[in-house]
């Protein structure tokens, strides 16, 4: 009774319920803002849906029709090959990381420069494979937009690997070297194993990450209107369509614009929904 009508603890109840009503209204703001827009997308972007659009590639200029057939394969192809590529990379690096990221300077240069990359603007990337690749090669090609959109989940990787080896407790590390197995053993069969869930998580969200970023794809895979699997052109991808198709003065263009926008939201929805329930992992005991 006396703590109720303590003025001390009636204030910091008030801030307290104040607090939490503020929290709940930015949340509730926020949530209906995405509603708004993932509703927009829907409404817009269902009506687009049409089998011409996985058959036919990119209309021409003032012409009916069409489809995102190019763009869409470009798309899988180009993210499939930045995953082959920045899955083993950042995998290996969590693990040295996570091994001897307490016992050297370089482990911590590592760490270091992966949470630089991390908030690193996409468009940097772009621009730095831009420089280093298309300008040496003198052409654009799905080759770069490959390396570029990799620099960009390589981080993401080895961050979630890093993290996860973490969890594992000492008392299952301390059990396999006391049956004498090396520490190269250890860190593969033990530790990484207890927790590959979890990895898998990390790599499908870097998917999930790299899916829909245009302005890296702008410097380094451009566009093609025409279906190409050659990865040493320029090639088609659906982020680089849909920003340039969303301001053209073409009904059907804009139209697969938004097919292609609500391809690119649900596919990284799903990854995302896939990541956090098929694969998730709780902390190892």
């Amino acid at each position: 009774m006396n703590q109720v009508m303590n003025p001390v603890y009636r204030k910091r109840l008030r801030t307290h319920r104040i607090g939490i009503a503020l929290s709940v209204a930015a949340m509730s703001v926020g949530l209906l803002v995405l509603a708004w827009i993932l509703a927009t997308l829907a409404v817009k972007g269902f009506g687009a849906l049409s089998v011409n659009m996985f058959t036919q590639t990119t209309p021409a200029p003032g012409s009916e029709g069409g489809g995102l057939m190019n763009a869409i394969v470009g798309t899988v192809m180009i993210v499939g090959l930045s995953t082959l590529i920045s899955t083993p990379i950042g995998i290996l690096a969590g693990i040295y990381l996570a091994e001897y990221g307490e016992e050297n300077k370089v482990a911590s240069l590592t760490r270091f420069v992966t949470d630089i990359m991390l908030s690193a603007p996409s468009i940097v990337i772009g621009m730095f494979v831009w420089a280093m690749y298309v300008a040496t090669a003198r052409h654009y090609s799905g080759y770069a937009g490959s390396i570029a959109l990799a620099l960009i989940a390589v981080p993401v990787v080895v961050r979630t690997t890093d993290n996860m080896l973490r969890l594992v407790p000492n008392s299952l590390l301390e059990a396999a070297f006391a049956l004498g197995a090396p520490r190269w053993k250890v860190a593969m069969m033990v530790r990484l194993r207890a927790v590959k869930a979890g990895v898998i998580t990390g790599v499908l969200l870097a998917v999930a990450r790299i899916s829909g970023e245009t302005a890296p794809l702008l410097f380094t895979a451009l566009n093609n209107q025409f279906f190409s699997a050659d990865m040493n052109a320029p090639m088609a991808n659906l982020p680089v369509v849909i920003y340039g198709y969303a301001m053209s003065p073409y009904d059907n263009w804009r139209e697969l614009a938004w097919g292609g926008a609500l391809l690119v939201t649900f596919s990284v929805l799903a990854l995302n929904i896939l990541s956090r329930t098929v694969f998730s992992q709780k902390q190892p005991n």
